[in-house]
């Protein structure tokens, strides 16, 4: 059985992230100080490029948990993200110990990053999955949103789905809100529901994030 994601790691994570995100581009952290200083958060970030989560555990102020797709999680890169507090997640079926471990990260009050998307496409929020709003009612804890921008030209792309190396990379982190509407309801209707809010406050995030970086 595979050992519960560790918070020790996840900041080794966040340490190796300040390293190799700094050093290939140029990132600029927006309203980190938005995020909570402490007890449970998730942050759900857009995803547009490949290093989307990476960027993330680099410039978050705390140390993050996300939930990457299994198929990340070959040869070495396995036993790496296990060490650095990733939590590994089937995407085509109710992955119950991913879920029992996400949901652990926040009992904990530990930080859960999670792309509402599901997987890498336009990075615009446009089709959420209702997993975000499952974590939230679930474990009440607030959703800070955190917008990744950087440059979509080809030009200076060593590897498709990353922005141009030394390319200027803005992270937007915005105002935690609560997903749930204070009912304590967990039906499909009430995950639907806030699925439907928090879409909303995401794409409103997003856009704000764009006219205050130019992207």
């Amino acid at each position: 059985m595979t050992a519960a994601p560790s918070e020790r790691g996840a900041e080794v994570g966040r340490r190796i992230g300040v390293g190799l995100m700094y050093g290939l581009w140029k990132p600029r952290v927006l309203g980190a100080w938005k995020v909570p200083a402490t007890g449970p958060v998730i942050l759900a970030v857009n995803h547009a490029h490949n290093v989307d989560g990476p960027m993330v555990m680099g410039t978050a102020p705390r140390p993050t948990h996300f939930l990457i797709k299994k198929e990340a999680f070959i040869g070495p890169l396995d036993r790496f993200l296990h060490a650095i507090g990733q939590v590994k997640v089937d995407r085509e079926i109710a992955d119950r110990t991913a879920i029992t471990k996400a949901l652990g990260v926040l009992a904990d009050g530990g930080v859960l990053g999670i792309f509402p998307e599901g997987t890498r496409g336009e990075g615009d929020f446009a089709s959420l999955r209702s997993g975000l709003a499952y974590f939230a009612v679930r474990s009440g804890a607030p959703i800070v949103p955190v917008a990744v921008l950087g440059s979509t030209e080809r030009r200076g792309r060593l590897i498709k789905g990353l922005p141009p190396l030394r390319s200027r990379v803005d992270v937007v982190f915005g105002d935690p809100f609560e997903a749930g509407d204070d009912s304590g309801r967990r039906t499909r209707k009430a995950l639907d529901e806030a699925t439907v809010r928090i879409q909303e406050r995401l794409t409103a995030h997003l856009e704000n994030a764009r006219r205050l970086t130019g992207h």
